[in-house]
């Protein structure tokens, strides 16, 4: 049985590593997650967030939301493959329903309906890709449903896209598709120098070089190369990350490009 949780939303989960001092910084992706989810919002529509692993998906819809429906969204998770009943199950526990899980799943998805018409809520369904053609449907069954109030999101990989373009039924009902890139060597000398304080002073060279050799525009990267450059400014007694604190930083990380 596949297992899911709930999201908190809390902001000490927002970085890769929970890296502290790291801020979340505007770049051209969030922007325009908040306003794809400002319309899915307003329209009660479902979108689809996808791209390859570490590039601030999940990031961008958690920050999005905190502004535009703090009290209104659930996110949840699974690990690997669900099936229709664990996302039921999970859906219960995110909506804090009293007394006991129904039994049949017509009685738990009228229960599951009638709880998302009483208010208006955002469901967001991350790492998206893992789930089965029974699992869209449900989630299809809950959002077709007249009386219910929802935005669905669903956030996943790269092979998200193609997952659910697999789901006639499903995708010609999402409104919004949004493909997240890496950031390109002009956005890297923009965006990193806020990210984080150990990058503020540094030279922007030495921000590009560890870029091109492991960072890659991919912040997951860019927080595990932070957390060993802080770690580097201290075994190395440096305020400023320079050539020879980077060389110790990116050595941790195993192979990199050389360039």
């Amino acid at each position: 049985m596949s297992a899911g949780f709930v999201d908190p939303l809390g902001e000490d989960h927002d970085h890769f590593l929970r890296l502290k001092g790291a801020s979340v910084v505007v770049t051209a992706a969030l922007q325009r997650t908040q306003d794809n989810l400002a319309i899915a919002i307003e329209e009660r529509a479902m979108v689809c967030m996808y791209g390859d692993a570490g590039l601030g998906k999940t990031l961008s819809v958690n920050a999005s939301l905190r502004e535009l429906a703090p009290a209104d969204t659930i996110r949840v998770q699974f690990r690997s493959h669900p099936y229709p009943r664990d996302i039921r199950g999970v859906l219960f526990d995110a909506l804090e329903l009293p007394g006991p899980k129904p039994a049949h799943p017509l009685e738990f998805d009228t229960l599951l309906k009638d709880t998302l018409s009483e208010r208006f809520r955002v469901l967001v369904c991350d790492e998206a890709q893992w789930l089965s053609t029974e699992c869209f449907e449900l989630w299809r069954h809950l959002w077709d449903d007249r009386r219910t109030d929802i935005t669905i999101v669903f956030v996943g990989g790269k092979n998200c896209y193609q997952v659910l373009r697999r789901e006639p039924m499903l995708s010609s009902r999402i409104l919004l598709w949004q493909k997240f890139a890496p950031l390109t060597p002009a956005e890297v000398m923009a965006v990193i120098p806020v990210y984080h304080p150990i990058w503020a002073k540094a030279d922007l060279e030495i921000i590009l070089q560890a870029n091109r050799r492991s960072g890659h525009g991919n912040f997951r990267a860019w927080a595990s190369i932070t957390v060993l450059a802080v770690k580097a400014l201290k075994h190395l007694q440096r305020t400023t990350v320079d050539e020879e604190v980077l060389a110790w930083a990116l050595d941790k990380l195993g192979d990199q490009d050389t360039a």
